[in-house]
């Protein structure tokens, strides 16, 4: 554990996620955020953003291009991502990026640094999160935004409804609270930043879905989890906390793998987003 890691603060993404995680961008996974940044690159080109929870670090450096005369900055508490990230950023041609370790419980910046900090997916599965949005908003400057997305687990839909995705779902759920997380956390985000000190005027709530329906949608999202379900962290802690046994984890691969092949296969969730502005 990193040495102001907070219980609870997952430590990292291992390969297998890391990949699965690499088909998000700002477009996908932002697009309550683009308007308000573009609105704010018209007054002011040189924008610095902070992406807290970086991980390999597409979506940072998909900001990245949107404000060519700005600055993204990447964090994540697993420095082992890092050169991922990097590689990300040199590959794509931006330069206007640096990613760096840090705990969202401690972000290594002055008050005030940021014109944007957002992060996606982190806050379900930390066990402070309202700690977490006020440090992020220290660090945001006055008439800066802090802006946080974040998946609602028990809003998955699956077709078709395998038994074992069933399970699948309950062995997710289960992973996130055994860590200190909130599956919930989607519809949980205005009650947090309110417990972080916002005032509710402060705060714009929105919901939008993410879904996997196309062949190579559905053939990412289950080689993903698969290795996972087979190799990765996901076992790892299924194993270890009693949430399945060898023979469970290889029948829920074997699940998305038929799911995969499916023409009729699909899923979605629900996410909820909010800005606040400072």
């Amino acid at each position: 554990m990193a040495q102001d890691q907070t219980p609870g603060e997952k430590p990292g993404h291992p390969p297998a996620q890391a990949t699965l995680h690499e088909v998000r961008t700002a477009e996908n996974s932002a697009p309550y955020l683009l308007p308000k940044l573009q609105s704010m690159k018209e007054s002011n080109p040189h924008l610095k953003l902070l992406d807290v929870g970086a991980g390999s670090g597409t979506i940072s450096v998909s900001f990245a291009k949107l404000i060519p005369d700005g600055h993204v900055t990447g964090i994540d508490v697993n420095s082992t991502i890092l050169p991922r990230a990097r590689a990300v950023a040199e590959m794509a041609g931006v330069e206007n990026i640096e990613f760096q370790q840090g705990s969202v419980y401690k972000l290594p910046f002055a008050d005030e640094t940021f014109d944007i900090t957002c992060c996606h997916q982190v806050l379900i599965h930390i066990g402070n999160p309202w700690d977490a949005l006020r440090e992020m908003l220290r660090v945001t400057k006055r008439g800066g935004i802090v802006a946080a997305r974040e998946g609602d687990y028990e809003s998955e839909c699956v077709w078709p409804e395998l038994p074992e995705l069933g399970k699948f779902h309950t062995l997710m759920a289960g992973r996130m609270s055994s860590g200190g997380g909130t599956p919930t956390a989607g519809r949980q985000l205005v009650s947090w930043a309110l417990k972080a000190g916002v005032e509710r005027s402060q705060i714009t709530l929105s919901f939008s879905t993410s879904s996997y329906h196309t062949p190579s949608e559905r053939a990412s999202l289950s080689k993903g989890l698969c290795d996972q379900l087979r190799g990765g962290s996901l076992r790892e802690i299924a194993l270890k906390f009693g949430l399945g046994n060898d023979n469970d984890l290889e029948e829920m691969a074997k699940a998305w793998e038929e799911w995969a092949k499916r023409e009729d296969a699909s899923l979605a969730m629900l996410h909820g987003e909010i800005l606040v502005q400072k």
